[in-house]
């Protein structure tokens, strides 16, 4: 027992893991996060509107989303060093650009910048590098990133606010952009490594012997190919279930203040509710982990896609704190839940040699569903005047997704041709 654990700690992947808690924390905190704390001194001191302004970073997201399935197919092939390292060096250049931006058309530009830099340096390519690394313990690796990053905002929205304070949104940004470039180069350029067969290793740390068996056995070893995932009935019907849930979970993300604020509940206790979701997204993350291999991920997809629909539903007929409460608490645990358990479910299905490139190519999808919630919901709510009718059809969408998933179970990889 003891030799197994000092193994374990000279592992490198855990090396890397440690090194993807701290980058994945900044890179969040500083290329997403700060938006949000800088979006009112940027209208104040630019006369652009609101609308103008977010315009960008949504536009940010649809670059970062279909920038995936190329991100994915380069660190399969080439590892992450090169091309994480090669994000935050432009990541750092154009926070340092944003600082001197005067015209809403340079604007635009870098945030398509940004969300190249962003695909290249957040939680797609990090998770599959875990997944090369890790298959026993991937969930323990990622449970640890998320959980640091999951604090991404809670440090850099303050600090940011803070900054902008004290030295203007300019210079704040400025300093931010040091951070940046001094937390995340070093460490991407010199501690990220390709795959462990290249340090004489199989995953999770068990060297090669010849005529033992893999200290993974009973974990899948060989791969589908990406051209038979995308003909795969199982891949779609998930691809289908993740973008659903996306969609309403982003919807009620960014309307939910307004929703409880519309219909009395004030806004400092609206806005105080809505900070729960962080916490419970990291709670979600710990629960997932330790369900890890004694529940089907398939299963307890379906049934987070369905504790969200319960929360729609307990936002409308609840009215009272206490629901607001269980409502935020549940739909903060979904979330928090499914960014462990996509790439898990990938992985367990497809194998992990071309894990980027089918990760990527279902974020494409489900990207969608995240850039296009915000405007969708908005427009529904004129049209049905109010959010009630909203909320229902998300409940609705929520429900779909629970039964999409759950085809995955019934259509699912055992269709798809997977080498030897």
């Amino acid at each position: 027992m003891n030799i197994g654990k000092r193994r374990s700690r000279r592992y490198y992947g855990w090396t890397i893991t440690w090194t993807f808690a701290l980058t994945e924390t900044v890179s969040w905190g500083i290329l997403q996060y700060a938006f949000s704390a800088l979006l009112v001194p940027m209208q104040e001191d630019l006369g652009w509107s609101a609308a103008a302004i977010t315009g960008a970073y949504s536009l940010s997201m649809l670059v970062t989303g279909l920038a995936a399935p190329l991100v994915g197919r380069w660190i399969d092939a080439r590892g992450p060093r090169a091309l994480m390292t090669a994000g935050s060096v432009a990541g750092t250049l154009l926070v340092l650009a944003w600082s001197r931006v005067e015209t809403l058309t340079g604007f635009y530009l870098l945030w398509v910048g940004i969300g190249l830099a962003s695909a290249a340096t957040l939680y797609e390519p990090a998770f599959t590098t875990l997944t090369q690394w890790f298959e026993r313990d991937r969930a323990t690796a990622m449970l640890i990133v998320t959980i640091a990053a999951g604090f991404a905002s809670t440090i850099f929205l303050p600090l940011t606010g803070w900054l902008v304070e004290s030295n203007g949104w300019r210079s704040a940004l400025v300093i931010l952009a040091v951070m940046l470039g001094v937390m995340t180069i070093p460490a991407h350029a010199l501690l990220l490594r390709g795959r462990p067969e290249d340090l004489g290793l199989q995953p999770d740390g068990s060297p090669f012997q010849a005529g033992a068996a893999p200290a993974t056995a009973g974990y899948r070893k060989s791969s589908a190919a990406p051209r038979a995932v995308l003909g795969d009935p199982g891949f779609r019907w998930m691809t289908l279930a993740f973008f659903l849930q996306m969609l309403a979970s982003i919807a009620i993300g960014v309307h939910l203040i307004a929703y409880l604020t519309e219909r009395g509940d004030g806004a400092t206790f609206a806005a105080t509710a809505t900070g729960l979701i962080g916490a419970a997204q990291v709670a979600a993350r710990i629960v997932t982990t330790l369900l890890d291999r004694r529940v089907s991920l398939i299963s307890l997809t379906a049934i987070v896609f369905l504790l969200q629909a319960v929360a729609f539903a307990i936002l409308v007929l609840w009215v009272h704190p206490a629901g607001v409460i269980v409502s935020v608490i549940l739909l903060g645990m979904g979330r928090g839940a499914v960014t462990l358990i996509r790439p898990g479910l990938i992985a367990d299905l497809y194998g992990r040699e071309h894990f980027g490139a089918i990760n990527g190519m279902q974020t494409l999808v489900v990207t969608g569903g995240r850039a296009i919630a915000p405007v969708a919901t908005g427009t529904a709510y004129t049209l049905a005047g109010g959010y009630t009718p909203v909320l229902w059809t998300l409940a609705g969408i929520s429900v779909l997704s629970a039964v999409a998933v759950l085809r995955v179970g019934e259509r699912g990889s055992a269709s798809v041709p997977v080498p030897g």
